[in-house]
Protein backbone atom coordinates (compact mmCIF):
# COMPACT_ATOMS: atom_id res chain seq x y z
CA UNK A 1 0.00 0.00 0.00
CA UNK A 2 2.91 2.62 0.58
CA UNK A 3 4.33 2.00 -2.67
CA UNK A 4 0.84 3.01 -4.72
CA UNK A 5 0.50 5.78 -2.49
CA UNK A 6 4.11 7.30 -3.45
CA UNK A 7 3.43 6.61 -6.74
CA UNK A 8 0.04 8.98 -6.74
CA UNK A 9 1.39 11.83 -5.21
CA UNK A 10 4.94 11.71 -7.60
CA UNK A 11 2.35 11.74 -10.45
CA UNK A 12 0.34 14.30 -9.12
CA UNK A 13 3.57 16.71 -8.60
CA UNK A 14 4.41 16.05 -12.09
CA UNK A 15 0.87 16.72 -13.90
CA UNK A 16 0.70 20.03 -11.79
CA UNK A 17 3.33 22.32 -13.55
CA UNK A 18 1.53 21.66 -16.98
CA UNK A 19 -1.71 22.38 -15.52
CA UNK A 20 -3.13 25.52 -17.12
CA UNK A 21 -3.36 28.76 -15.38
CA UNK A 22 -6.46 29.95 -13.78
CA UNK A 23 -8.91 32.48 -15.41
CA UNK A 24 -8.47 35.22 -12.67
CA UNK A 25 -4.65 35.72 -13.57
CA UNK A 26 -5.11 35.97 -17.42
CA UNK A 27 -4.28 39.83 -18.45
CA UNK A 28 -6.01 41.38 -21.49
CA UNK A 29 -3.95 40.78 -24.62
CA UNK A 30 -1.23 43.05 -25.24
CA UNK A 31 0.08 44.51 -28.01
CA UNK A 32 1.60 42.90 -30.26
CA UNK A 33 4.99 42.70 -29.76
CA UNK A 34 7.44 41.09 -31.55
CA UNK A 35 8.93 37.49 -31.77
CA UNK A 36 11.78 36.72 -29.36
CA UNK A 37 14.46 34.48 -30.82
CA UNK A 38 13.86 30.69 -30.64
CA UNK A 39 16.23 30.23 -27.78
CA UNK A 40 14.63 32.26 -25.56
CA UNK A 41 11.33 30.41 -26.31
CA UNK A 42 12.82 26.50 -25.24
CA UNK A 43 14.18 27.39 -21.66
CA UNK A 44 11.24 26.85 -19.65
CA UNK A 45 10.29 23.24 -20.81
CA UNK A 46 13.63 21.46 -19.64
CA UNK A 47 12.93 21.36 -16.04
CA UNK A 48 9.49 19.57 -17.01
CA UNK A 49 11.63 16.93 -18.70
CA UNK A 50 13.62 16.45 -15.80
CA UNK A 51 10.47 16.41 -13.84
CA UNK A 52 8.66 13.71 -16.19
CA UNK A 53 11.80 10.98 -16.22
CA UNK A 54 12.07 11.94 -12.31
CA UNK A 55 8.49 10.51 -12.61
CA UNK A 56 9.38 7.45 -14.20
CA UNK A 57 12.31 6.66 -12.34
CA UNK A 58 10.59 7.44 -9.16
CA UNK A 59 7.16 5.03 -11.13
CA UNK A 60 9.76 2.19 -11.51
CA UNK A 61 11.33 2.91 -8.25
CA UNK A 62 7.86 2.25 -6.67
CA UNK A 63 7.08 -0.48 -8.93
CA UNK A 64 10.06 -2.23 -7.93
CA UNK A 65 9.54 -1.57 -3.96
CA UNK A 66 5.98 -2.86 -4.74
CA UNK A 67 7.55 -6.01 -6.81
CA UNK A 68 9.91 -6.57 -3.48
CA UNK A 69 6.61 -5.39 -1.24
CA UNK A 70 5.16 -8.06 -2.63
CA UNK A 71 7.71 -10.75 -2.84
CA UNK A 72 8.64 -9.86 0.82
CA UNK A 73 5.10 -10.26 1.89
CA UNK A 74 4.61 -13.70 0.02
CA UNK A 75 8.24 -14.79 2.05
CA UNK A 76 6.35 -13.38 5.33
CA UNK A 77 3.61 -15.24 4.54
CA UNK A 78 5.09 -18.33 3.85
CA UNK A 79 7.42 -17.77 6.73
CA UNK A 80 4.26 -17.46 8.87
CA UNK A 81 3.01 -20.87 6.82
CA UNK A 82 6.22 -22.62 8.03
CA UNK A 83 6.20 -20.69 12.11
CA UNK A 84 2.59 -22.30 11.84
CA UNK A 85 3.59 -25.61 10.94
CA UNK A 86 6.30 -25.80 12.95
CA UNK A 87 4.28 -24.57 15.75
CA UNK A 88 1.73 -27.01 15.36
CA UNK A 89 4.59 -30.03 15.21
CA UNK A 90 6.61 -28.29 17.81
CA UNK A 91 3.26 -28.61 19.92
CA UNK A 92 2.61 -31.95 18.87
CA UNK A 93 6.45 -33.10 19.87
CA UNK A 94 5.56 -31.10 22.99
CA UNK A 95 2.21 -33.43 23.66
CA UNK A 96 4.44 -36.53 22.98
CA UNK A 97 7.51 -35.11 24.62
CA UNK A 98 5.13 -34.50 27.84
CA UNK A 99 3.00 -38.11 27.46
CA UNK A 100 6.73 -39.33 26.90
CA UNK A 101 8.02 -37.75 29.91
CA UNK A 102 4.06 -39.37 32.04
CA UNK A 103 5.62 -42.55 31.17
CA UNK A 104 9.30 -42.21 32.39
CA UNK A 105 8.10 -40.68 35.13
CA UNK A 106 6.26 -43.66 35.66
CA UNK A 107 8.96 -45.85 34.66
CA UNK A 108 11.17 -43.79 36.98
CA UNK A 109 8.76 -44.52 39.53
CA UNK A 110 8.80 -47.83 39.14
CA UNK A 111 12.35 -48.76 38.71
CA UNK A 112 12.74 -46.91 42.04
CA UNK A 113 10.01 -48.89 44.10
CA UNK A 114 12.25 -51.95 42.20
CA UNK A 115 15.19 -50.62 43.08
CA UNK A 116 13.86 -49.74 46.99
CA UNK A 117 12.57 -53.14 47.06
CA UNK A 118 15.86 -54.86 45.62
CA UNK A 119 17.85 -52.66 48.20
CA UNK A 120 15.95 -53.82 51.17
CA UNK A 121 16.21 -57.02 49.97
CA UNK A 122 20.33 -56.61 49.58
CA UNK A 123 20.12 -55.21 52.77
CA UNK A 124 17.97 -58.39 54.38
CA UNK A 125 20.97 -60.64 52.45
CA UNK A 126 23.67 -58.54 53.99
CA UNK A 127 22.02 -58.92 57.54
CA UNK A 128 21.46 -62.63 56.55
CA UNK A 129 25.33 -63.05 55.05
CA UNK A 130 27.05 -61.38 58.08
CA UNK A 131 24.45 -63.18 60.49
CA UNK A 132 25.73 -66.62 58.72
CA UNK A 133 29.38 -65.80 58.86
CA UNK A 134 29.09 -65.02 62.35
CA UNK A 135 27.15 -68.58 63.13
CA UNK A 136 29.77 -69.98 61.29
CA UNK A 137 32.84 -67.91 63.41
CA UNK A 138 31.08 -69.08 66.51
CA UNK A 139 30.77 -72.47 65.33
CA UNK A 140 34.72 -72.72 64.18
CA UNK A 141 35.10 -70.93 67.49
CA UNK A 142 33.04 -73.43 69.41
CA UNK A 143 35.22 -76.16 67.58
CA UNK A 144 38.10 -74.98 68.55
CA UNK A 145 37.92 -74.59 71.88
CA UNK A 146 36.15 -77.69 72.53
CA UNK A 147 39.44 -79.33 70.91
CA UNK A 148 41.67 -77.05 73.12
CA UNK A 149 39.60 -77.96 76.00
CA UNK A 150 39.71 -81.98 75.43
CA UNK A 151 43.69 -81.36 75.03
CA UNK A 152 43.83 -79.22 77.79
CA UNK A 153 42.06 -81.80 79.67
CA UNK A 154 43.69 -85.16 78.12
CA UNK A 155 46.95 -83.09 78.87
CA UNK A 156 46.27 -82.69 82.76
CA UNK A 157 44.96 -86.62 83.11
CA UNK A 158 48.31 -87.63 82.06
CA UNK A 159 50.57 -84.79 83.90
CA UNK A 160 48.09 -86.72 87.17
CA UNK A 161 49.01 -90.25 85.41
CA UNK A 162 52.63 -89.26 84.99
CA UNK A 163 52.57 -87.72 88.86
CA UNK A 164 51.08 -91.52 89.89
CA UNK A 165 53.34 -93.60 87.86
CA UNK A 166 56.86 -91.79 88.00
CA UNK A 167 56.74 -92.40 84.18
CA UNK A 168 56.76 -89.75 81.38
CA UNK A 169 55.43 -92.23 78.68
CA UNK A 170 51.81 -91.47 79.30
CA UNK A 171 52.67 -87.56 79.25
CA UNK A 172 54.37 -88.39 76.06
CA UNK A 173 51.79 -90.57 74.30
CA UNK A 174 49.36 -87.78 75.07
CA UNK A 175 51.17 -85.11 73.75
CA UNK A 176 51.75 -87.03 70.51
CA UNK A 177 47.71 -87.63 70.09
CA UNK A 178 47.33 -83.86 70.45
CA UNK A 179 49.37 -82.96 67.95
CA UNK A 180 48.14 -85.35 65.58
CA UNK A 181 44.60 -83.91 66.31
CA UNK A 182 45.13 -80.71 65.83
CA UNK A 183 47.20 -81.45 62.84
CA UNK A 184 43.85 -83.02 61.22
CA UNK A 185 42.43 -79.24 61.42
CA UNK A 186 45.07 -77.02 59.62
CA UNK A 187 43.34 -73.96 61.67
CA UNK A 188 46.75 -71.24 61.46
CA UNK A 189 45.53 -70.05 65.12
CA UNK A 190 46.09 -73.37 66.15
CA UNK A 191 49.93 -73.52 65.06
CA UNK A 192 50.86 -71.79 68.20
CA UNK A 193 49.81 -74.67 70.38
CA UNK A 194 51.33 -77.32 68.02
CA UNK A 195 54.73 -75.21 68.06
CA UNK A 196 54.83 -75.37 72.09
CA UNK A 197 53.51 -79.53 71.86
CA UNK A 198 56.66 -80.01 70.17
CA UNK A 199 58.67 -77.90 72.44
CA UNK A 200 57.27 -79.87 75.59
CA UNK A 201 57.15 -82.94 74.08
CA UNK A 202 61.46 -82.64 73.24
CA UNK A 203 61.92 -82.07 76.97
CA UNK A 204 59.80 -84.40 78.14
CA UNK A 205 61.51 -87.04 76.34
CA UNK A 206 64.69 -85.73 76.87
CA UNK A 207 64.15 -86.06 80.86
CA UNK A 208 65.16 -89.46 80.83
CA UNK A 209 62.37 -90.40 84.00
CA UNK A 210 62.96 -94.22 84.97
CA UNK A 211 59.80 -95.98 83.75
CA UNK A 212 58.84 -97.61 87.30
CA UNK A 213 56.19 -100.18 85.86
CA UNK A 214 59.11 -101.64 84.12
CA UNK A 215 61.51 -101.68 87.20
CA UNK A 216 58.14 -103.50 89.00
CA UNK A 217 58.25 -105.82 86.39
CA UNK A 218 61.96 -106.46 86.30
CA UNK A 219 61.56 -106.84 90.15
CA UNK A 220 58.97 -109.07 89.46
CA UNK A 221 61.24 -111.30 87.91
CA UNK A 222 63.62 -111.69 90.28
CA UNK A 223 61.30 -112.41 92.53
CA UNK A 224 59.81 -115.25 90.72
CA UNK A 225 63.61 -116.58 90.02
CA UNK A 226 64.44 -116.57 93.83
CA UNK A 227 63.26 -119.87 94.70
CA UNK A 228 65.46 -121.17 91.86
CA UNK A 229 68.51 -119.93 92.19
CA UNK A 230 71.11 -122.25 94.23
CA UNK A 231 72.71 -121.88 97.19
CA UNK A 232 76.19 -122.18 97.91
CA UNK A 233 76.19 -124.94 100.65
CA UNK A 234 73.26 -127.00 98.38
CA UNK A 235 75.32 -126.47 95.00
CA UNK A 236 78.36 -128.66 96.79
CA UNK A 237 76.43 -130.66 98.10
CA UNK A 238 75.04 -131.31 94.83
CA UNK A 239 78.58 -131.16 93.15
CA UNK A 240 79.74 -134.29 95.74
CA UNK A 241 76.64 -135.99 95.33
CA UNK A 242 76.87 -136.29 91.54
CA UNK A 243 80.56 -136.83 91.48
CA UNK A 244 80.35 -140.09 93.59
CA UNK A 245 77.64 -141.52 90.93
CA UNK A 246 80.33 -140.25 88.35
CA UNK A 247 83.41 -142.37 90.09
CA UNK A 248 81.17 -145.28 90.76
CA UNK A 249 80.25 -145.82 86.86
CA UNK A 250 83.66 -145.15 85.63
CA UNK A 251 84.76 -148.55 87.67
CA UNK A 252 81.78 -150.70 86.73
CA UNK A 253 82.29 -149.57 83.30
CA UNK A 254 86.39 -150.15 83.60
CA UNK A 255 85.21 -153.68 84.83
CA UNK A 256 82.62 -154.67 82.56
CA UNK A 257 84.80 -153.52 79.54
CA UNK A 258 87.61 -155.84 81.23
CA UNK A 259 85.10 -158.69 81.23
CA UNK A 260 83.98 -158.27 77.87
CA UNK A 261 87.38 -157.45 76.31
CA UNK A 262 89.81 -159.46 78.92
CA UNK A 263 91.47 -161.02 76.23
CA UNK A 264 92.01 -158.08 73.96
CA UNK A 265 93.30 -155.69 76.25
CA UNK A 266 96.37 -156.05 77.42
CA UNK A 267 97.51 -155.98 81.42
CA UNK A 268 98.79 -152.77 81.27
CA UNK A 269 95.92 -150.78 80.03
CA UNK A 270 93.69 -152.40 82.38
CA UNK A 271 96.17 -151.12 85.61
CA UNK A 272 96.01 -147.43 83.91
CA UNK A 273 92.06 -147.81 84.04
CA UNK A 274 91.70 -149.19 87.23
CA UNK A 275 94.47 -146.51 88.82
CA UNK A 276 92.22 -143.76 86.79
CA UNK A 277 89.10 -144.84 88.60
CA UNK A 278 90.45 -145.00 92.11
CA UNK A 279 92.31 -141.28 91.64
CA UNK A 280 88.88 -140.05 90.75
CA UNK A 281 87.48 -141.22 93.88
CA UNK A 282 90.14 -139.81 96.01
CA UNK A 283 89.87 -136.61 94.43
CA UNK A 284 85.98 -136.98 95.12
CA UNK A 285 86.12 -137.88 98.55
CA UNK A 286 88.54 -134.37 99.15
CA UNK A 287 88.04 -131.12 97.84
CA UNK A 288 89.43 -127.38 98.49
CA UNK A 289 87.42 -124.73 97.94
CA UNK A 290 88.30 -121.16 98.52
CA UNK A 291 84.92 -119.39 100.17
CA UNK A 292 84.59 -116.13 100.50
CA UNK A 293 82.01 -115.63 102.95
CA UNK A 294 82.46 -118.82 105.44
CA UNK A 295 79.02 -118.15 106.93
CA UNK A 296 77.74 -119.08 103.49
CA UNK A 297 78.92 -122.46 103.87
CA UNK A 298 76.91 -122.90 107.38
CA UNK A 299 73.45 -121.80 106.58
CA UNK A 300 71.47 -124.79 107.72
CA UNK A 301 68.94 -126.80 105.19
CA UNK A 302 66.23 -125.33 107.47
CA UNK A 303 67.17 -122.07 107.32
CA UNK A 304 67.64 -121.41 103.42
CA UNK A 305 63.92 -121.19 103.13
CA UNK A 306 63.87 -118.17 105.89
CA UNK A 307 67.01 -117.04 103.76
CA UNK A 308 64.93 -117.10 100.25
CA UNK A 309 62.41 -115.09 101.86
CA UNK A 310 63.89 -112.76 103.50
CA UNK A 311 65.48 -111.77 100.07
CA UNK A 312 61.85 -111.69 98.64
CA UNK A 313 61.07 -109.61 101.18
CA UNK A 314 63.46 -107.34 100.56
CA UNK A 315 63.07 -107.00 96.94
CA UNK A 316 59.08 -106.68 97.16
CA UNK A 317 59.91 -103.49 99.49
CA UNK A 318 62.14 -102.02 96.98
CA UNK A 319 59.38 -102.64 94.51
CA UNK A 320 56.89 -100.65 96.86
CA UNK A 321 59.18 -98.36 97.56
CA UNK A 322 59.79 -97.30 93.56
CA UNK A 323 55.61 -97.28 93.13
CA UNK A 324 55.56 -94.74 96.06
CA UNK A 325 58.58 -92.93 94.58
CA UNK A 326 60.72 -93.52 98.08
CA UNK A 327 63.75 -93.93 95.44
CA UNK A 328 66.25 -94.15 99.01
CA UNK A 329 64.06 -96.44 101.04
CA UNK A 330 64.49 -98.62 96.94
CA UNK A 331 67.69 -97.86 97.13
CA UNK A 332 68.30 -99.63 100.67
CA UNK A 333 66.30 -102.76 99.82
CA UNK A 334 68.21 -102.99 96.60
CA UNK A 335 71.79 -102.93 98.15
CA UNK A 336 70.44 -105.55 100.82
CA UNK A 337 69.26 -107.95 98.38
CA UNK A 338 72.99 -107.20 95.72
CA UNK A 339 74.52 -108.08 99.10
CA UNK A 340 72.51 -111.31 100.18
CA UNK A 341 72.88 -112.71 96.38
CA UNK A 342 76.60 -112.19 96.19
CA UNK A 343 77.14 -113.62 99.51
CA UNK A 344 74.36 -116.83 99.74
CA UNK A 345 74.29 -117.79 96.42
CA UNK A 346 76.37 -119.14 93.97
CA UNK A 347 77.63 -116.65 91.19
CA UNK A 348 78.58 -118.96 88.80
CA UNK A 349 74.87 -120.17 87.89
CA UNK A 350 73.35 -118.56 85.12
CA UNK A 351 70.11 -117.71 87.11
CA UNK A 352 71.84 -116.10 89.76
CA UNK A 353 73.89 -114.01 87.41
CA UNK A 354 70.45 -113.04 85.55
CA UNK A 355 68.72 -112.31 88.79
CA UNK A 356 71.50 -110.49 90.19
CA UNK A 357 72.10 -108.60 86.58
CA UNK A 358 68.05 -107.25 87.16
CA UNK A 359 68.82 -105.98 90.33
CA UNK A 360 71.57 -104.13 89.25
CA UNK A 361 69.41 -102.33 86.50
CA UNK A 362 66.76 -101.70 88.75
CA UNK A 363 69.29 -99.90 91.28
CA UNK A 364 70.76 -97.99 88.31
CA UNK A 365 67.63 -96.30 86.92
CA UNK A 366 65.63 -96.29 90.17
CA UNK A 367 66.38 -92.48 90.66
CA UNK A 368 64.86 -88.95 91.73
CA UNK A 369 63.54 -87.58 87.97
CA UNK A 370 61.26 -85.09 87.91
CA UNK A 371 59.11 -85.04 84.69
CA UNK A 372 58.81 -81.11 83.27
CA UNK A 373 55.58 -79.75 83.19
CA UNK A 374 54.07 -79.05 79.61
CA UNK A 375 53.82 -75.25 80.91
CA UNK A 376 54.33 -74.27 77.36
CA UNK A 377 51.41 -75.48 75.94
CA UNK A 378 48.97 -74.72 78.92
CA UNK A 379 49.95 -71.20 78.34
CA UNK A 380 49.82 -71.52 74.33
CA UNK A 381 46.08 -73.06 75.13
CA UNK A 382 44.91 -70.19 77.41
CA UNK A 383 46.07 -67.44 74.93
CA UNK A 384 44.21 -69.12 72.18
CA UNK A 385 41.22 -69.84 74.07
CA UNK A 386 41.36 -66.10 75.44
CA UNK A 387 41.25 -64.83 71.02
CA UNK A 388 44.47 -63.08 72.19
Amino acid sequence: MGPSRAADRIGASVTEPVSPLPPESASPAPSPVPAAPPAVAAAPLLPARWVVTGAAVLAAAAAAAGVLAWNTQQRVKSLETELVKRQQDAGAEAAEARVAARAAQDVARDAAAKLAVLEARVAESTIQRSQFEELIQSLARSRDENVLADVENSIRVAMQQTAITGSAEPLVVTLKQADERLARYKEPRLERVRRALAQDLDRTRAAGVADLALLAIRLDEAIRAVDELPLLASIEKRRGTAARPAAAAAPSSAASSAGVDDASVPWSERWKTVAAAIWQEVRSLVRVTRIEHPEAMLVAPEQAWFLRENLKLRLLNARLALLSRQFDTAQSDLRDALASLDRYFDPQSRRVASAIELVRQVQSQARVATVPRPDATLAAIATVSAGR
